[in-house]
C-alpha cells in the first residue's frame, strides 16, 4: 500500500479512536473519521495477539490491505480508516474475507458508488 494510504502514528490512530464513529460485523470493527482538505483516504489495521500469533496476524493485514488496495477507487476519500480484525475473520477465506470488508464500508455508507461494496 503506498505512503499516502496509510495511518502510522499513534497520535493518528488516537484521534481516529476517541474522535471517529465506528461500526461492526461479526469480522471486522471499522473506525472512521473525517479529515477535511485531504481527497484520499489513510489505511490502518489492527490485529490484536487475541487473533493468533504473529503469522496469523500479518497475514490478516496483507489481505485487508489487498482488498482494499484492489477497491481503493470506490472507497470515499478524505477519511481516516482503522479496520480491527476479529477472531471468527481468521478462519474466511479470501473472498469470504472481501465480502465482509465491503460489507462493514456499506454498513457505514463509505462506498462511492451503490454497488460497489
Amino acid at each position: 500500500m503506498e505512503r499516502e494510504y496509510r495511518l502510522a502514528k499513534r497520535e493518528d490512530f488516537n484521534k481516529v479512536y476517541r474522535a471517529g464513529k465506528s461500526v461492526a460485523n461479526h469480522q471486522f470493527v471499522l473506525y472512521y473519521y473525517k479529515r477535511s482538505g485531504q481527497e484520499n483516504f489513510r489505511l490502518g489495521i489492527s490485529a490484536s495477539k487475541k487473533i493468533g500469533n504473529a503469522v496469523v496476524r500479518n497475514r490478516m493485514r496483507r489481505m485487508i490491505k489487498e482488498i482494499v488496495r484492489l477497491n481503493n477507487n470506490k472507497i470515499v476519500g478524505g477519511y481516516d480508516y482503522i479496520v480491527i480484525v476479529r477472531k471468527p475473520a481468521v478462519t474466511l477465506s479470501y473472498q469470504e474475507l472481501e465480502k465482509s470488508v465491503k460489507h462493514v464500508f456499506r454498513k457505514a455508507s463509505l462506498n462511492k458508488t451503490a454497488s460497489m461494496i
